[in-house]
């Protein structure tokens, strides 16, 4: 008996010391819980706060791709918040001309277009076996016709030229002294050589090799920051 006097007592002083100091009593009561939660990944980003970043596909040779013309626009960019995905024509690990390693671990069936703002074909010898990819040619043009960025480097250029969307644009591509073939496969497919490093046309964005992997990935930034 003593014991409850004392512990009621205690109760009573506490509140109205609570009372005296501008306490809320319902500090203490039950808290309402929610009558919705967020359910979807969406639904959580908005209660957080969260902003989603944008998405970049990278597209390269499975084997001899260009090191320079994927891991400098990828450092870049990721660099800049923004996520990177890559394919090539299979899963597993791509393989550079210089030994440099791309892990492949969503196919071409798997991409959802709606995911991402920009694709990116990086060059190299390897890229040459696959300009008549008629999956990339759909890519590049799914890409184009959903005003996204479509870029390429190096004789990657070539490709969206056999896929048809650069008829009367100005682009440019890989060639030497030696070897101009690429230039040719753009001027017969329509396209408008200019020789540059970088060549924007609206939001296709062409290079035209390894020296050009900077330049050209701050191009690609600065039209998605726009």
């Amino acid at each position: 008996m003593k014991k409850r006097f004392i512990y009621s007592a205690t109760l009573i002083i506490v509140g109205l010391g609570m009372v005296l100091w501008g306490v809320p009593l319902t500090l203490f009561a039950p808290q309402e819980v929610p009558s919705t939660l967020p359910t979807t990944k969406s639904d959580i980003y908005d209660k957080l706060n969260i902003t989603m970043e944008k998405k970049i596909l990278m597209v390269v040779a499975f084997k001899d791709f260009r090191d320079e013309e994927y891991f400098i626009p990828k450092e870049i960019l990721e660099k800049a918040n923004f996520l990177i995905d890559t394919i090539s024509t299979e899963k597993g690990t791509a393989i550079g001309i210089q030994g440099g390693e791309a892990i492949i671990y969503i196919g071409l069936d798997e991409i959802d277009l709606g995911d991402y703002e920009a694709v990116i074909f990086c060059g190299g010898s390897g890229m040459t076996d696959q300009l008549d990819n008629q999956n990339f040619h759909k890519l590049a043009r799914d890409f184009y016709e959903s005003n996204k960025i479509v870029s390429a480097i190096c004789v990657a250029p070539s490709l969206l030229a056999r896929a048809g969307i650069l008829k009367d644009k100005k682009a440019t591509v890989w060639s030497s002294a030696l070897d101009r073939s690429f230039i040719k496969d753009l001027e017969e497919n329509g396209a408008i050589y200019e020789d540059s490093l970088v060549v924007v046309n609206d939001r296709i964005i062409t290079a035209n090799g390894p020296d050009a992997s900077e330049d050209f990935a701050n191009m690609i930034k600065e039209l998605l920051d726009n």
